[in-house]
């Protein structure tokens, strides 16, 4: 038996396989985000591990033989956030977590300084990532960072938790910044231009390679009969992409979560700093990827649920089948925004609402506005020379079949559906423990059984295709008018 368990934002979720990857069981234990600030955003790092402790408490209740037999545990987990502790392993603060906007002008500084975290880094400096995050507690909360005796991303923690080990893999680690990525190793110029040496940093590893095992005190807890291997994991897009199978160069995936992802395979570091392209390792050796991502995927249909006092998946319900674009246009930028614009400081808007206008049509413009968003990390990734034939839908957002064949249509791909998309991040965390204990990749990473295949809707593309260029022109609008 292997078990995944992946820390998301608002959620930890772990998946019982057996050795024949089929799924045992699974749990899920929510989470909360503070913001305290305007564009700010922080977890309690010790509610991940309690959230931890609750999904595999509750696996070895209801699975107990299934729990016994566990040789490998892997880790996902969101990226970027600093968690920063000291030198007795406690949190120092709250992690600042990916989706935070606080540090815009740390960015424009270390870019300036430090021209290598575009070449080296293969990134633009963006509020997201984790080093321009600990530059802000540098120079905001200097009593803090005088005592950061380590700097852990999430589900590093958690592991430190695991095996009281402090590891962390390639894929996760290249979001902090600090990585050669190329080299797959950290980067002493980088890690300076913050403060900050080796010394700071976890051990790395393969995402598919052991860091340690498991506590016996957990071994005990849990009725597991031998100490599993806890893989190095990956960061949560590149465990997706091990869930679905996109580990081979070209393979490609569409994700609907908090976030929203358009992720490639290459079989080669492959940076667009241009149009804010994330060039990152993969989670396997020798693989890099390619990203677009945007900040607010299901997180608009969530806000606007919220604000209509009511679910997503009645918004979505009544929405039904769409047969072209909606009259009412929407910005999905309700937290600033990466790819193409890696711009903290725009928000969100509608435009073209009347007298007219209900909760559906502010539902289907707000489908169109993320769908149009990933339209354009699909335009970054082409001008950076990737093709993309296909890609498979993970996230809650993927059990909306309305939503996916917008995507398909902008995208003018299909779109694979996996039978249970909503566990892509804990299946592909579950696969890389199962890498790890038994010591291959090979094998490991097919695709899991799809649900259907949605097709472009050709009837309505055309429609479509002008749509987008008129929404391409919302943001500078906005943008010029000081939103």
């Amino acid at each position: 038996m292997f078990v995944g368990l992946d820390i998301g934002t608002s959620s930890v979720k772990a998946v019982l396989l057996d050795e024949n990857q089929s799924h045992i069981g699974s749990a899920t234990s929510g989470l909360s985000v503070e913001r305290p600030h305007p564009s700010w955003s922080e977890q309690d790092p010790d509610s991940w591990w309690t959230a931890c402790e609750k999904v595999m408490d509750e696996l070895a209740v209801r699975f107990p033989a299934g729990m016994g037999a566990v040789r490998g545990i892997g880790l996902s987990g969101h990226m970027h956030g600093a968690t920063l502790l000291g030198a007795d392993d406690r949190p120092l603060r709250p992690c600042i977590l990916w989706n935070d906007g606080r540090s815009a002008k740390q960015c424009e500084e270390l870019e300036r300084a430090e021209p290598k975290f575009l070449t080296l880094g293969g990134n633009r400096v963006m509020p997201g990532f984790t080093a321009p995050k600990l530059q802000w507690v540098r120079e905001n909360e200097p009593d803090v960072f005088a005592k950061v005796a380590k700097v852990l991303l999430p589900k590093d923690y958690v592991r430190l938790k695991l095996t009281g080990d402090h590891v962390g893999d390639m894929s996760d680690s290249a979001g902090t910044l600090w990585l050669d990525v190329a080299a797959r190793d950290w980067s002493d110029d980088l890690l300076a231009a913050t403060g900050l040496s080796r010394q700071h940093m976890p051990q790395l590893v393969e995402g598919s390679e052991s860091s340690g095992q498991l506590r016996k005190d957990l071994c005990d807890r849990w009725g597991m009969a031998q100490a599993p291997v806890v893989a190095g994991g990956g960061g949560d897009n590149a465990a997706s992409a091990c869930g679905v199978g996109a580990v081979e160069p070209g393979s490609a995936f569409v994700s609907l979560g908090t976030s929203g992802v358009l992720f490639v395979t290459n079989d080669r570091f492959s940076p667009n700093v241009e149009s804010a392209v994330h060039a990152f390792c993969h989670a396997v050796p020798d693989t890099w990827h390619q990203m677009g991502v945007i900040l607010s995927a299901t997180d608009s249909l969530n806000w606007l649920a919220r604000t209509l006092g009511t679910e997503p998946e009645s918004l979505t319900g009544a929405l039904g089948t769409v047969s072209g674009p909606a009259d009412v246009m929407f910005l999905p930028y309700l937290g600033g925004e990466r790819t193409p614009h890696n711009d903290v400081r725009i928000r969100a808007g509608f435009a073209g609402i009347g007298h007219e206008t209900d909760r559906t049509a502010l539902t289907h413009a707000v489908l169109d506005g993320v769908a149009f968003a990933l339209k354009d990390c699909m335009e970054a990734l082409s001008a950076a020379g990737t093709k993309v034939n296909r890609v498979t839908a993970v996230g809650g957002g993927s059990r909306s079949t309305a939503w996916l064949e917008i995507i398909a249509t902008l995208l003018d791909v299909p779109v694979d559906v996996p039978a249970d998309g909503d566990f892509g991040a804990s299946l592909g965390a579950a696969r890389l423990g199962q890498a790890a204990a038994e010591g291959r990749t090979s094998g490991i990473f097919a695709p899991p059984p799809m649900q259907m295949q949605i097709e472009p809707r050709h009837d309505i593309q055309d429609d479509y295709r002008h749509a987008y260029e008129r929404w391409r022109s919302l943001y500078p609008a906005l943008k010029q008018a000081g939103f």
